[in-house]
């Protein structure tokens, strides 16, 4: 081994504080940047790995049964522009029925042999495929629809001749959205009214359909082979694409912040633990340049020091951070249907070689310091700070009344006062992390609290079937009757069976319409209020709550929509009738991607004299017990043909992937600033280590000591936190603007303003718990160091 071989074994060897340290700061550097960077690549490209896995379909067309045969449309799948197609799948669209009549929107049922294919593998996700008739495959996710499980349920479609019934026996997931329910092909017969026409499903893959107008090139060709009128309908991959871009789209600010912070700090301290050995080890540089050393050969032994560490904390961080990502990632793949690991090559090669080449630069810029020394310099320097350091605050701290040891060590760090200045960035970042991360999930979990309207819904009894004519109200029907339709509710008396229950603190009554806003094409659903807390649970962004008939609320992408603006008047159209109503208030609302009016039932009374609230939901006085109650009230109601519920209140599934990223992230932050502060104190104690023992040797006890070493990180602790508490508010709101700006939503300020001034306080004191937390062990390490060995060291 060369003689640069043997010094830099002997310094990583040596220095093993320093070598930890730099290996876990990149390790967990590393570790934080391939997880953010392989989420924010998965955060962007979901649909698109989805659909190329699935191989979804670019183009999905509807064709009329009279118009076009099969032989025609499957000809289709030869013209030019199509690289590969499915189909002719024979289609219905029917009105499903539950078993209490309960009904479903209009489904689109495509009559599909086996899920794979050339073109949209049809992903299943729970039970299996219909091989028979009388059984369907409903489009979906993994989750209860309703909190009910969808396998063995039942549709029926009273409607159609026979009211033939459908069981659900499989649930799964198409990328390309080509259906709502598959049924094998000699199902759609019985599926297709008497005089209704029949259709057929083409799916086609294009060659080229990157853009809007490849893929409509795509239509016109398939159009032009075929029958004119044959085509009634089509669909591009890209508008599919577009829908499902936005709830993965939240999750890019916040890990750039996460990012951000990361790298900044782990360069921060990175080149303090080089700087530190670098200042440190200055004597040991003058007897290598004595012995011959070269500036150059000087410069490389240190920058090799730092490498070496480096290079081993970036391997293991590589793993750790792809172990982190592969869970973290199942969710999307359960949503899109994908089976990725989440695993970035790329990734890690791109954050292993960032990370190498900017501890190399942090290195080299200390390293070229110590390479510039005299030798003779170097040999005259000790350990100790250059004298006069520092002697102003000594002298300061010394009037202080407290302890001597606690002044002692509240002098340190002015004595090194740039090495001083990092660590207090370093902890600022660490508290602002703490503050951003907390600030964050309050906000997020106001967001999903802003869809909570009541602790106990009320609604009409489903499974409670109209009675006979001439029965006595309540009735059941009798043996062998076909069901009905659920009784219609008596307002009057469900409000009168509300306002009477022991612990009902208000309610509010709604229900819901459709209606057309002059500037907006097609119709908008609208939610007509009854009651005194119709406002509940809504979150005001500007403005105010309707007061009266005549007055709206709506959300930001209403009024993107429409060009207007809160006192501005909109023509609505209910029933052929024309309604002028004046916007009074912004509203967080996120119901149909915000475009949904909200007023008071006498708005839209003289287009629907008939529009009575169909729901109801109360809210309780602080203390009542939610289920009681709901036995209670459920009692007088049932009669009345109607049923209450307990709300239900659970954390959706995006909120808990945006909450465990941030508090791992935030978590691994953490240890990098206190691994930050732990070096730091053991340079200072190492450079101090023989005023220790003079310190000992005057007297100074073991817990004096500890006193002295953690006093020595409090000024910089309290500092960091100062700085870092706001740093993590500013953050907070900027992610959170970048959220809400993707989402097309402007944000209240109830949802924003989170931080309680008790709550800055503590974040502020943050950064002395980060502090002492590092200064424990190298406290622990001076109190335990005997008072002839810190003598004889210089």
């Amino acid at each position: 081994m060369s003689a640069l071989g043997r010094v830099v074994r002997s310094g990583v060897g040596r220095r093993r504080v320093q070598t930890v340290v730099i290996g876990l700061v990149v390790m967990i550097a590393v570790a934080s940047a391939v997880l953010g960077g392989s989420l924010l690549v998965a955060s962007n490209e979901p649909f698109d790995r989805a659909f190329a896995q699935q191989r979804g379909a670019h183009l999905t067309a509807q064709f009329d049964a009279g118009a076009a045969t099969e032989a025609q449309l499957a000809a289709s799948a030869h013209v030019a522009g199509v690289a590969a197609a499915a189909g002719p799948f024979p289609t219905a669209v029917i009105n499903p029925v539950d078993n209490h009549d309960r009904p479903f929107p209009p489904a689109t049922v495509v009559g599909r042999a086996e899920p794979g294919g050339a073109v949209d593998a049809v992903t299943l996700v729970e039970g299996r495929w219909a091989t028979g008739p009388g059984e369907l495959v409903i489009a979906g996710g993994d989750r209860p629809v309703g909190g009910m499980r969808l396998l063995g349920r039942q549709w029926r479609m009273p409607d159609l001749p026979g009211s033939p019934a459908l069981t659900i026996v499989g649930v799964a997931r198409s990328v390309s959205v080509t259906a709502d329910g598959w049924v094998v092909p000699e199902q759609i017969a019985a599926l297709t009214g008497s005089g209704a026409a029949g259709g057929y499903q083409m799916l086609y893959r294009l060659a080229a359909a990157d853009s809007a107008a490849q893929v409509e090139a795509g239509r016109a060709a398939v159009q032009a082979a075929l029958p004119a009128g044959a085509l009634t309908a089509a669909r591009s991959w890209l508008t599919t694409r577009a829908e499902s871009a936005n709830n993965t789209a939240l999750l890019v600010p916040f890990l750039v912040a996460f990012g951000v912070l990361g790298v900044v700090m782990a360069v921060l301290i990175v080149g303090n633990v080089i700087a530190g050995a670098v200042g440190t080890g200055t004597r040991r540089i003058g007897i290598l340049k004595a012995l011959g050393f070269t500036p150059n050969q000087v410069v490389r032994a240190y920058l090799a020091q730092a490498l070496v560490p480096a290079l081993a904390g970036a391997a293991l961080g590589v793993v750790a951070g792809n172990a982190l990502t592969v869970p973290l990632l199942a969710e999307t793949n359960r949503i899109y249907g994908t089976s990725d690991s989440g695993v970035a090559p790329w990734v890690d090669l791109a954050v292993v070689a960032g990370a190498l080449a900017l501890v190399a630069a942090t290195a080299w810029a200390a390293a070229s310091r110590a390479g510039r020394l005299r030798t003779v310099d170097a040999l005259a320097v000790g350990r100790t700070p250059t004298p006069g350091r520092g002697q102003a605050a000594a002298r300061l701290s010394a009037r202080i009344p407290l302890p001597r040891p606690v002044t002692l060590g509240l002098a340190h760090p002015f004595a090194r006062p740039l090495r001083s200045a990092t660590i207090v960035a370093a902890i600022a970042f660490g508290a602002a992390a703490v503050t951003f991360s907390v600030g964050l999930g309050a906000s997020l979990n106001r967001v999903q609290a802003t869809e909570n309207h009541g602790d106990i819904v009320i609604h009409p009894n489903h499974q409670i079937s109209a009675p006979p004519p001439g029965a006595a109200p309540g009735a059941e029907p009798g043996p062998g009757a076909e069901p009905g339709p659920p009784p219609a509710i008596d307002p009057a008396a469900v409000v009168a069976a509300i306002t009477a229950a022991d612990g009902t603190a208000g309610y509010s009554g709604f229900a819901q319409t459709e209606v057309t806003a002059a500037g907006l094409t097609g119709s908008v659903e609208a939610l007509a209020f009854t009651g005194d807390k119709s406002s509940y649970g809504y979150q005001m962004v500007d403005g105010a709550w309707f007061g009266g008939p005549g007055e709206i609320v709506v959300s930001t992408p209403f009024l993107t929509a429409i060009g207007a603006g809160i006192g501005d008047t909109v023509v609505l159209t209910d029933h052929g009738k024309q309604i002028t109503v004046r916007i009074v208030g912004e509203v967080f609302n996120t119901e149909n991607d915000g475009l949904q009016l909200l007023t008071a039932a006498e708005t839209l009374a003289a287009a629907e004299p008939e529009l009575q609230a169909m729901e109801y939901n109360v809210v309780l006085r602080p203390g009542t017990d939610p289920v009681a109650y709901a036995e209670a009230l459920g009692a007088v109601l049932s009669p009345l043909g109607a049923q209450a519920t307990v709300v239900e209140t659970g954390t959706d599934e995006l909120l808990i992937i945006i909450n465990s990223l941030t508090t791992l992230l935030t978590l691994l932050l953490l240890i990098v600033a206190a691994l930050g502060v732990l070096n730091m104190v053991v340079l200072e104690t190492r450079e101090r280590v023989h005023d220790l023992g003079v310190h000992k040797a005057l007297g100074m006890s073991p817990r004096q000591t500890i006193a002295m070493v953690i006093a020595s990180v409090v000024v910089t602790g309290l500092a960091g936190g100062v700085v870092g508490m706001p740093l993590g508010v500013l953050l907070q709101r900027l992610v959170l603007g970048d959220m809400g700006r993707i989402s097309g939503f402007n944000l209240p300020a109830a949802i924003i303003d989170v931080y309680h001034p008790a709550e800055l306080v503590l974040f502020g004191l943050g950064g002395l718990f980060i502090a002492v937390l590092g200064s424990l062990l190298p406290a622990g390490w001076a109190a335990r160091t005997s008072t002839a060995a810190a003598l004889r060291t210089e």
